[in-house]
């Protein structure tokens, strides 16, 4: 079946993988059983997600430190999702989570902390958006060998700020998404050894000399900035302007 959308290979939603999966207020509406569920937390109405243990999938938005506290004793969890806002101020709970394979934060505005991640042995996949604190892509390394898809990327509202790729030119992608993003260095080149990667989905965040030559160097890279027709009333992005 053809995908319309490149990026649900790589980015599954959780109803790709647990189609049953449904939207909850109240703990109490999620069966013992469920595999998969969504939540948005209001106020206390989290309280008591600890005992949801056959969860192996869950979206759960307005995640305070409390509700991820509760979150990260779901021993089973494969696929989390900490969607808008994430309020959390520590991740170091989430290393409880050893099976956890997909892992996506939305907006976490108190957290300047992302190292407790790789702790993570199973995650494969690592999507992390407007991220207030996040400029510096050097506490991923560890990861070079184990992350097969990556995001790190902006909001509708706002452009997420990188200082450079080159602390990832040694990882093993299969995707890397882009979105939304301010590339300070204006480098592509860390991505030319990425002999695996097939999915680059990326705002116009370098200049066109810079895609043209990643699309010599993988040319079975699927980006849209590859198609001259994309470049139509576009101009090459500048450096930002040194403080």
């Amino acid at each position: 079946m053809k995908v319309n959308d490149p990026r649900k290979s790589y980015d599954p939603h959780l109803s790709d993988l647990w189609p049953d999966a449904k939207p909850h207020n109240s703990v109490d509406s999620i069966p013992l059983e469920a595999r998969g569920a969504y939540f948005n937390r209001e106020k206390n109405s989290h309280r008591g997600i600890r005992s949801r243990i056959a969860l192996k999938g869950l979206v759960a938005g307005a995640t305070n430190q409390e509700f991820l506290e509760e979150i990260c004793e779901l021993h089973d969890l494969e696929y989390l999702d900490l969607a808008w806002p994430t309020t959390a101020k520590d991740l170091a709970p989430l290393t409880a989570l050893t099976k956890l394979r997909v892992l996506k934060i939305d907006s976490p505005r108190n957290i300047a902390d992302f190292t407790p991640l790789l702790d993570l042995p199973r995650l494969d996949t690592l999507i992390i958006e407007n991220a207030k604190h996040l400029f510096s892509l050097d506490w991923l390394r560890p990861f070079a060998t184990q992350l097969k898809v990556l995001g790190i990327e902006g909001s509708m509202y706002t452009t997420q700020q990188i200082e450079s790729l080159s602390p990832i030119a040694e990882f093993d992608l299969v995707a890397l998404f882009l979105t939304s993003t301010r590339l300070h260095d204006l480098d592509l080149k860390p991505l030319h050894g990425m002999k695996n990667l097939r999915l680059l989905g990326t705002a116009l965040n370098a200049p066109r000399a810079e895609f043209a030559a990643l699309e010599a160097a993988l040319p079975d890279l699927d980006c849209s900035w590859f198609d001259p027709a994309a470049w139509e009333g576009f101009r090459d992005p500048r450096k930002p302007k040194s403080k």
